[in-house]
């Protein structure tokens, strides 16, 4: 028997079915390829300050979204200044201790982490669009520099080659960015998510403070590995090594430094403290050291820092190296490592006072500022949260707290790096650890837990990869274990079956609804993603699966049999010729055993899809319906009209 859904009524709803599904209007395909790239790489429509422009209007505006500091600067005041010479100088005092303290993490000079807090702020300054990002050299990106760089080139044997290849990976971290950036690329990063960045910056962290186990224990020779076991083995193979001074005054200003985070936490007004802390505890232990002589009993000191700034390093970076893989591979890690980090510190602070930052600018300006840098004898430099959270605290207004910490940096170096000569190395083990310890976000890991126990899985891997193998392999796995998730959610989409809510016509599920009624000789099943060959095969088997279940508890409560299965396919985005012929064999496959397709709301690309397959034909348009209420309505029409033999028997002729 055939039945329109045009032109008949049925009891369910009382009213004429007047609409069709509709196929949308045929497009060119230059049409729909333009669509489908500008809602990949321009989503946020970053032309549309352009339209309607006259040239000169649109090459100000050119420069300007490459160069933010042309649209805000001329609207720049006093107020501001004032505002952000205070946080400027905040940060500095907290810049200077961390830039050496890292840059010894890196195995490199001191001196670099000064050259770093030099260059790259001022690029920064001028093509950032954050204005609380506070730019510099980062725990995470030094260690990764230290162990992958060590692995290839030892830093005690050769300095000089070591040096710079991790110009020329600064380098290749930067033109990496740029490229992400100006090929709108920017989606890639989100390849690392929340999860992951979690549990690597926790393992990171852990390591790292591992690491400082040689500056604390004043230890001369100590394990090139970072994972746990290494590390301890070196630290309790040495103990005749220990040297009690150094321990001791380690302890007492990792106390310090601890004491006065946790205050400025109780009490945010005084965010100074904390932030002047790190410049205090080098000023206390270079005294110390000074004036008792400690450098003689063991206590090592950083010696003699270079004065001047930045020298040139174009002409060092080694193109022609035998491990020029190597520096573009390190390169491309620490770029996007770096990436993810300055961009969800921006992103955070940017939610903060209500305004919004480019993904896609932020990586040209980052990927500029290393590249700068990598030519200004710096290595790699990204948005650290803790000094930006010191930036957004001291009361920031824009990105010129970064030109004031830059110009402080440069002051220092001109005129006050002798003064660092007596600086002991325990004392930034100390400042590394207590900047460590803030980034094992364990609240983070424990709302994961709560929230999603696959996301948790994935931070644990990523943690327990970097603290028991290395960098590389925590974030591989966890990466790895992120994309299988990915690809379980496409290959393995949810179906559920949906019942009607008592005294209305809406349909949901019977999991979430329990009160949600199913309707009798009626399947309705829901899918919950695009149709693609990854998961066709499945969705075959577990619709097959759920009209045997449905049939087996319809014949155990001694029911009528089942007659109709519906698919709602709202949440069907899009569809493959995989899913149109999964489609085609379940349609055949219900009629042998008498049973009916029916398809309830699927969109405009499933309909184009469908109709250019001649799928719709197949099926037969009256067997397509707008809503669930309406599929439901004339299955229920023609239950109580026709016979389930005649049914059958009309099945089986169509």
């Amino acid at each position: 028997m055939s039945m329109g859904n045009g032109d008949y009524k049925y009891p369910a709803t009382g009213v004429e079915c007047a609409h069709r599904v509709a196929v949308p209007p045929p497009q060119p395909f230059t049409k729909s390829l333009k669509t489908s790239l500008k809602e990949t790489f321009f989503p946020d429509d970053p032309l549309r300050q352009f339209k309607n422009q006259p040239a000169s209007r649109k090459f100000i505006l050119g420069l300007q979204y490459f160069f933010p500091i042309l649209e805000w600067g001329p609207r720049y005041s006093f107020q501001f200044l004032k505002a952000d010479l205070i946080s400027g100088i905040t940060i500095a005092s907290l810049a200077i201790p961390q830039g050496i303290s890292y840059a010894k993490l890196a195995n490199l000079p001191p001196i670099l982490g000064l050259y770093s807090s030099f260059v790259p702020p001022l690029v920064y300054a001028m093509m950032g669009s954050s204005r609380d990002l506070a730019v510099g050299t980062v725990a995470v990106g030094s260690l990764l520099i230290a162990s992958m760089l060590g692995n290839e080139v030892k830093a005690n044997e050769h300095p000089q080659t070591y040096l710079h290849l991790a110009f020329l990976a600064t380098f290749f971290a930067g033109v990496f960015q740029v490229s992400l950036g100006l090929l709108r690329l920017g989606f890639v990063v989100d390849f690392l998510s929340h999860a992951t960045i979690v549990g690597f910056m926790g393992g990171a962290a852990t390591v790292v403070c591992l690491q400082q186990l040689k500056g604390i224990l004043g230890l001369d020779h100590f394990t090139h590995g970072t994972d746990i076991v290494s590390v301890m083995r070196s630290v309790f193979t040495q103990t005749h090594q220990w040297r009690w001074e150094s321990g001791v005054l380690g302890c007492c200003f990792l106390f310090f430094l601890m004491l006065t985070k946790y205050f400025s936490k109780r009490r945010p007004k005084f965010f100074w403290v904390s932030a002047m802390a790190p410049l205090t505890s080098v000023i206390l232990g270079s005294l110390l050291v000074y004036l008792t002589h400690a450098e003689r009993h063991g206590v090592q000191v950083i010696g003699n820092l270079k004065k001047g700034l930045n020298p040139p390093s174009l002409s060092d970076l080694p193109f022609g190296s035998p491990y020029l893989s190597t520096a573009i591979k390190i390169g491309i890690i620490i770029g996007i490592i770096a990436l993810a980090e300055g961009i969800a510190v921006g992103r955070s602070f940017a939610m903060f006072k209500n305004y919004h930052i480019d993904g896609n600018k932020e990586m040209i300006a980052f990927g500029m500022m290393n590249i700068a840098g990598s030519c200004t004898s710096c290595y790699l430099t990204t948005g650290p949260f803790s000094r930006s959270a010191v930036n957004f605290n001291a009361g920031c207004k824009t990105a010129v707290s970064n030109i004031v910490m830059a110009m402080a940096v440069m002051i220092t170096l001109l005129f006050l790096t002798p003064l660092f000569h007596y600086t002991p190395l325990v004392v930034l083990s100390s400042i590394i650890i207590a900047a460590m310890l803030g980034l094992i976000d364990y609240d983070a890991a424990i709302h994961l837990w709560k929230v999603d126990k696959f996301d948790f899985i994935v931070c644990i891997a990523a943690y327990i990869g970097v603290v028991f193998g290395s960098v590389e392999i925590g974030l591989v796995l966890a990466v790895a274990i992120s994309l299988l998730r990915m690809v379980l959610f496409v290959a393995r989409p949810r179906t559920t079956v949906l019942g009607n809510i008592p005294n209305s016509k809406i349909y949901r599920s019977v999991d979430q609804y329990p009160a949600a009624s199913t309707v009798p000789g009626v399947l309705i099943l829901e899918i919950d993603a695009p149709i693609y060959f990854a998961n066709a095969g499945y969705l075959r088997e577990r619709i097959s699966r759920w009209i045997d279940e449905e049939e087996d508890k319809l014949k155990a409560a001694g029911e009528s049999s089942l007659q109709y299965v519906i698919l709602d396919m709202g949440a069907v985005g899009n569809i493959d010729t995989s899913g149109i012929s999964m489609l085609e064999e379940v349609k055949k496959s219900m009629e042998r055993s008498g049973l009916k397709l029916v398809l309830a709301n699927p969109g405009g690309e499933v309909m184009k899809k469908m109709n250019k397959s001649k799928f719709i034909e197949v099926l037969g348009q009256e067997w397509i319906y707008l809503t669930v209420g309406e599929a439901v309505g004339a299955c229920n029409f023609m239950l109580h009209t026709c016979k389930p033999k005649a049914m059958t028997d009309d099945s089986s002729m169509v």
